[in-house]
């Protein structure tokens, strides 16, 4: 099934290149080349097949047919609440709620958002490959990228890689914080354990966290607080907070304090990145869950808030 196409009119300053070359520059991976290349008329100049090999020339116009062939057959559409904060031809961008795990795995094989994405596909009639660019924990809301097709998941993967995709979360923690901070402090994960990360000077990955405070409660004693990543770490801001004395509270694996609020009032707030196709920078925020927004104006209405 055809997903997408694209036209390229090669430009003189284009010529001289490579088909591969030239997509190369355009963010398409060397698999995904090979793959256009073997799937037939993938890679087209006029009616002909265009080789990888083949050298461009001013005026030609290089058609790219992307086609999906296997489909999320193992995916379950479940009909969940799906909120939507963007969408065109190329990516889905969802404010996912709290609660809700990415993907299927054992014990949830159809409350997930990768269910909720096939049963919006299905409603459409369409085919459906899911592609989460960005993750988030079960009970972390907020923004996510999904990619509709292997050209979106290919560029937006590299700027991920890149750290070219921006994420600002929102948090709610105890104590009061600095008003700024950077934790940079390696992560690992905990000995006996699948789930659990700690903060490991010997074997753990690099991991650099931001950290703003907002407002705090001085009668609850919270602080909420706005951070940014450098990295992308299982359980980052979740152990690093916990690791300063300023953990989340709710947090089952950390801190598992439910007084105010279960489970962990953390969300993913902002996301910039440019567009994998047309090239544009867009900006997305998504408002608190219930739960965050409801404890959120007593911290503002703290003398220090």
């Amino acid at each position: 099934m055809i997903k997408k196409q694209l036209s390229y009119l090669i430009s003189p300053e284009d010529a001289g290149q490579t088909v591969e070359q030239f997509l190369r520059k355009k963010g398409y991976s060397h698999r995904l080349v090979v793959h256009l290349r073997n799937t037939p008329l993938g890679l087209s100049i006029g009616k002909e097949t265009a080789y990888t090999s083949h050298m461009l020339k001013p005026g030609e116009i290089l058609l790219v047919t992307l086609k999906e062939e296997e489909n999320s057959e193992h995916i379950v559409p479940t009909r969940l609440p799906l909120s939507i904060a963007y969408e065109d031809e190329d990516i889905l961008v969802v404010n996912k709620a709290p609660g809700m795990p990415i993907h299927p795995s054992q014990g949830h094989f159809e409350n997930t958002l990768a269910n909720a994405v096939a049963w919006y596909y299905q409603s459409l009639g369409e085919s459906f490959v899911y592609r989460a660019i960005n993750r988030l924990d079960r009970d972390t809301s907020g923004l996510l990228i999904i990619a509709k097709h292997m050209l979106s998941a290919c560029v937006l993967s590299d700027q991920m890689v890149k750290r070219q995709i921006h994420r600002e979360y929102r948090a709610i923690v105890c104590g009061q914080t600095p008003e700024y901070g950077l934790i940079d402090q390696p992560i690992g994960r905990a000995p006996g354990s699948t789930v659990l990360r700690r903060i490991d000077w010997e074997e753990g990955e690099a991991a650099r966290t931001h950290f703003w405070r907002l407002s705090y409660d001085e009668k609850r004693d919270l602080s909420y607080i706005r951070l940014s990543l450098e990295t992308g770490r299982t359980h980052q801001i979740r152990v690093h907070m916990a690791s300063i004395g300023h953990p989340l509270p709710g947090d089952f694996l950390y801190h598992p304090d439910c007084r105010w609020i279960s489970p962990q009032p953390l969300h993913s707030y902002r996301l910039d990145f440019i567009h994998p196709v047309s090239g544009r920078e867009l900006s997305f925020t998504a408002p608190l869950p219930e739960d965050m927004a409801s404890l959120v104006p007593y911290i503002h209405r703290s003398p220090l808030g």
